[in-house]
C-alpha cells in the first residue's frame, strides 16, 4: 500500500499558464450563494465541461434490450441492443458476481477491451467483497481510432450522425446503457452503482458519472489530459526510479487522439489558458455524489500536480454543498496502470458507505511538495 513522503517524485519543471476559472461564477459574473442554485450551476458547467470539450452528446435511446449470450453461476455475458429502432447498435456486457442469491452493489467498468478484464485477481478483489463487477466493451460503440478527418467512427456515430460527440462521449453513453440493462435484469443493488475505468476509460467514466446521476460513486483512475488533469499546468518530474518525464499537453494529445474530443476544442493546442473551463468543472459536476480520483505518483504523463490542483479546486463544490465526506483522492507508488491497490481503495469506499467500514489511512497523501494553489476563489458563503 501507499508508503511515501512528499519527496517521492522531484518536480523539475512546473509551468502554470493561468488561474483556474471560478467554479461558482454565473454568466453575468455574479456568484451563486445558495445550495439550491447548484443544479442550475451544473447546467452552466455542462456547456463547457461537456459540450464544448466532448461535443454534443448522444441522446437517450429509443429502446434497450438485453439478450443472454452465456450464463453460468460465476459469469454472465449479454448482448445489449439499443439506440434507434431503425438503426440499432449493440455491445457486449459481462457480469461477474458472487455465487449468492443476494442483491450486491455494482461496479461498472467500460474497459472490457483491455486484457485485465480476464484477470482473476482483478475480478475477485470485487467479488470476494460481495460486489458485482460489470464490464462492457466500449469500442463496439465507437472504435478507438479516428477516421481520415480525425473524427470518430463506429456504429454509434452512424446511429446519431446529427450529433458531434467524440469517442469519449460515445463510450460514456455506454455506461448509462449498462445501468438501463441492469434495471431490466433486476438482480443487483442499484442504490449503490459505481462507474470506474482507467486512462481513456477513466475519461469516459467521469463523463458518464457527471451526466448520469444513477452513479452514486464515480472513480476515474489516471485519466491523463482531457479528463481529470489540468490544461493550465505543464510539468516535468523525476520519477521514483530516477527517470525524467513530462506531462501530456493538449498539443501532444491532439497528435494522436483528436477523435476523442469535440470540435470546439480544436485550435486551443497552444492557448490552453484561454479555455473557458478546466478539469475542476468536470469533477464538480459529480457533486454532491461521491467522487474518488485515483492517481499514480510516477505517472507523470497523467500530470499528477495538475490533477491535484483541479481536484483541490473541485473540492470547493463539496464544501459548498456540506458533503466534504463524499470527496476522495489518493496517490499510490508506481506508474500508469489500474492496479489492484487502486481497486482495493475503491472497495474501501464502497464498504465504508454501505457497511461503515473504517477508511484507509492512505487517502489524501501527496508524493510531492504541494505548490501554491492556482485559484484565488473559494466556495461562497451560503445565505
Amino acid at each position: 500500500m501507499t508508503n511515501f513522503d512528499e519527496n517521492l517524485i522531484k518536480i523539475t519543471e512546473y509551468k502554470v499558464l493561468g488561474k483556474l476559472p471560478d467554479l461558482f461564477a454565473k454568466e453575468n459574473g455574479e456568484r451563486i450563494s445558495k445550495k439550491e442554485e447548484w443544479e442550475e450551476q451544473r447546467k452552466r458547467l455542462y456547456k463547457t465541461a461537456i459540450e464544448f470539450q466532448y461535443g454534443k452528446q448522444p441522446p437517450k435511446p429509443e429502446f434497450v434490450e438485453v439478450e443472454p449470450l452465456y450464463v453460468s453461476n460465476f459469469a454472465k455475458t449479454y448482448r445489449v441492443k439499443t439506440g434507434r429502432r431503425d438503426f440499432p447498435v449493440s455491445f457486449t456486457m459481462r457480469i461477474v458476481a458472487p455465487d449468492k442469491w443476494e442483491r450486491f452493489p455494482v461496479v461498472i467498468d467500460g474497459d472490457m477491451c483491455f486484457n485485465y478484464y480476464m484477470d482473476k485477481e482483478y475480478t475477485e478483489t470485487f467479488t470476494n467483497e460481495d460486489i458485482a463487477l460489470v464490464m462492457f466493451n466500449r469500442v463496439e460503440l465507437v472504435c478507438d481510432c479516428g477516421g481520415k478527418d480525425g473524427r470518430p467512427v463506429g456504429p454509434l456515430c452512424d446511429c446519431y450522425p446529427e450529433y458531434d460527440f467524440g469517442a469519449l462521449g460515445a463510450w460514456a453513453w455506454g455506461y448509462s446503457r449498462c445501468v438501463d440493462a441492469l434495471e431490466i435484469i433486476d438482480r443487483f443493488d442499484l442504490s449503490c452503482i459505481t462507474f470506474t475505468g482507467h486512462s481513456r476509460g477513466a475519461k469516459a467514466a467521469i463523463i458518464a458519472g457527471a451526466l448520469d446521476e444513477r452513479a452514486h460513486i464515480v472513480n476515474p483512475n489516471a485519466t491523463c489530459a482531457g479528463g481529470c488533469s489540468c490544461y493550465r499546468v505543464h510539468m516535468k518530474a523525476i520519477t521514483e526510479d530516477g527517470e525524467e518525464k513530462e506531462s501530456e499537453t493538449l498539443k501532444l494529445y491532439f497528435r494522436y487522439f483528436k477523435h476523442w474530443m469535440g470540435t470546439d476544442m480544436f485550435g486551443y493546442e497552444d492557448k490552453e489558458e484561454e479555455l473557458p473551463f478546466d478539469a475542476h468543472f468536470l469533477k464538480a459536476m459529480v457533486a454532491p455524489r461521491i467522487l474518488f480520483v485515483s492517481e499514480a505518483a510516477s505517472d507523470i504523463w497523467a500530470n499528477p500536480v495538475g490533477s491535484w490542483q483541479t481536484t483541490m479546486a473541485a473540492s470547493e463544490a463539496w464544501k459548498f454543498l456540506d458533503v466534504p465526506e463524499n470527496f476522495y483522492w489518493y496517490f499510490r507508488r508506481g506508474y500508469h496502470w489500474h492496479a489492484i491497490e487502486d481497486i482495493k481503495m475503491l472497495v474501501n469506499i464502497i464498504k465504508h458507505k454501505t457497511e461503515g467500514r473504517p477508511l484507509s489511512e492512505n487517502f489524501y497523501k501527496l508524493p510531492f511538495k504541494a505548490p501554491e494553489l492556482i485559484y484565488d476563489w473559494r466556495a461562497p458563503e451560503k445565505k
